[in-house]
């Protein structure tokens, strides 16, 4: 039986480095069926994000996803031996097994889910491309014998809670995914707020379908993504609410308000 990894990081669109570290880990178990997903730099809520998405509708069995996002801010100080934020396993409720790097808020979006969380028996220095030099023994190794690269237990409230009210994805439409949930919600359908983003506010309209509005009007609505409690989207339908927007940063702060 294959087994179905999904490789997250944020090695750049189209950038090699996925073709290094998917060949590395084909190399070591030859019957991963690899799919890659590119993230911008150093965002870790784009990273967690899109574990959650994964990891939470629709996975397959068996499924393992390995994430690689190390902005290194968790020390300001010179680095030595380009050490950075280390390996972590974690197991969900529903079988999914994520192996990646403790940052931010990789593992924000699947915290309520996690039910074994523990540290890697890894080199997290020496190397400045980790996830391509040590980690992918690790991914493969936790498969067949985990005992040998799974570590001690971490604590779940280590892991930050998902930021309110940020951009947590853009679509190929200009659709803003955002971090708020549906169940955080308490305007009324067709109800006109005030979205105040990158410097600019807009009147838009709560709707609890994307396809609510006419078209060119702007709309706050529970979108595709967030598995049980639906993650909100900022929507300008039939044009791109991120360009209405100037082109805003995914992690870019909102704020929504009644008008």
């Amino acid at each position: 039986m294959s087994t179905l990894l999904h490789l997250i990081a944020d090695y750049g669109t189209g950038d090699p480095a996925f073709a290094e570290v998917m060949q590395k880990l084909y190399s070591l178990k030859s019957d991963f069926q690899i799919i890659p997903t590119s993230v911008p730099k150093f965002s870790t809520i784009a990273t967690g994000f899109w574990t959650s998405q994964l990891a939470l509708v629709n996975p397959v069995s068996g499924m393992v996803i390995y994430t690689n996002t190390a902005p290194r801010k968790d020390n300001k100080e010179k680095r030595v031996q380009n050490e950075g934020e280390g390996l972590v396993f974690a197991e969900l409720d529903n079988g999914v097994k994520i192996i990646g790097v403790n940052a931010g808020y990789c593992f924000s979006f699947v915290k309520n889910h996690i039910k074994k969380f523990h540290t890697v028996q890894v080199a997290n220095s020496g190397s400045q491309f980790r996830s391509r030099d040590f980690y992918p023994e690790a991914v493969a190794g936790i498969l067949s014998s985990p005992e040998s690269f799974i570590g001690t237990s971490i604590d779940l409230s280590s892991i930050p809670n998902v930021p309110d009210n940020r951009v947590a994805w853009i679509d190929g439409y200009g659709n803003m995914k955002t971090t708020s949930r549906v169940s955080q919600i308490s305007f009324a359908p067709g109800q006109p707020v005030v979205i105040s983003l990158n410097g600019m506010k807009r009147t838009a309209f709560f709707t609890d379908g994307t396809f609510s509005v006419r078209e060119g009007e702007l709309a706050f609505a529970p979108g595709s993504s967030g598995a049980g409690d639906r993650c909100m989207e900022i929507f300008l339908r039939g044009l791109s609410a991120w360009i209405e927007f100037g082109k805003p940063d995914i992690e870019s702060e909102f704020t929504v308000s009644p008008v």
